[in-house]
């Protein structure tokens, strides 16, 4: 938790949004915050099924389009969205010959073994993310199989985003050259590199079923006693 604003409090996602969400819950009879900021659609459900957010009808919402509005009683309202995609490391796959993968199919090749680092989609919103995509994309009755494919082709699986990225991705120093992350990644490399680029080090795997689209909520917790200021955090996030 950080603080926003005086004398209110927020839950502040950066990687592990499943991580997060349970300690709100854990914590619903003493709430830590007064606003939750990073509950995803692939954590969505539990996030409602809880019962830890009030409702809110924001004049904002007015402005929002009606299929990022998952919630009749705007307990949790859309704030962003953007797409969970593989990224991969363009220098290392062109130093060794490799192509990149172009799918999901690609991942238990035998060329891919061991180069893919995804997080735990118990704990981290990309993670459940991409399990989602997987659910999609090869159906119910198919997607353990591929996922024992991908164990198979020795898949490492990380708690969260920031220690796959950060730590397991070759762009970083790590060893693998394949990892779970968003198509807003690659761009964000040039935006925030401390040296200027003239093109990004990394791209997505954007081939059809690949990516997850994500979309980012925002709620005010049960039990606040800073219900105005709550609603004026809301507001102002609908607008940014």
């Amino acid at each position: 938790m950080s603080s926003i604003i005086p004398t209110m409090g927020i839950f502040h996602i950066s990687s592990d949004a499943g991580s997060a969400l349970n300690q709100a819950i854990l914590s619903k009879e003493n709430p830590l915050a007064d606003v939750f900021f990073g509950v995803d659609n692939s954590f969505f459900s539990r996030a409602i099924e809880a019962g830890i957010f009030e409702p809110y009808n924001s004049p904002l919402l007015a402005d929002i389009p009606n299929d990022l509005k998952l919630d009749a009683e705007n307990r949790l309202l859309p704030v962003d969205y953007g797409d969970v995609c593989l990224n991969y490391d363009k220098a290392w796959f062109e130093e060794k010959g490799l192509v990149p993968p172009a799918n999901l199919e690609d991942l238990v090749k035998p060329d891919y073994a061991g180069l893919t680092v995804v997080e735990n989609p118990a704990t981290s919103s990309p993670g459940l993310a991409f399990l989602m995509a997987t659910i999609a994309h090869f159906g119910e009755s198919d997607y353990l199989n591929y996922w024992e494919q991908l164990v198979a082709n020795d898949v490492l699986v990380t708690d969260g985003w920031e220690d796959a990225y950060y730590g397991q991705f070759t762009r970083y120093e790590g060893e693998r050259p394949l990892v779970v992350s968003y198509a807003s990644s690659p761009p964000a490399e040039v935006i925030f590199a401390e040296t200027p680029l003239d093109d990004a080090p990394t791209a997505s795997v954007i081939g059809d079923g690949s990516c997850f689209r994500q979309i980012e909520f925002i709620g005010i917790l049960t039990g606040t006693e800073k219900r105005e200021p709550a609603e004026k955090l809301v507001d102002f996030l609908l607008t940014v």
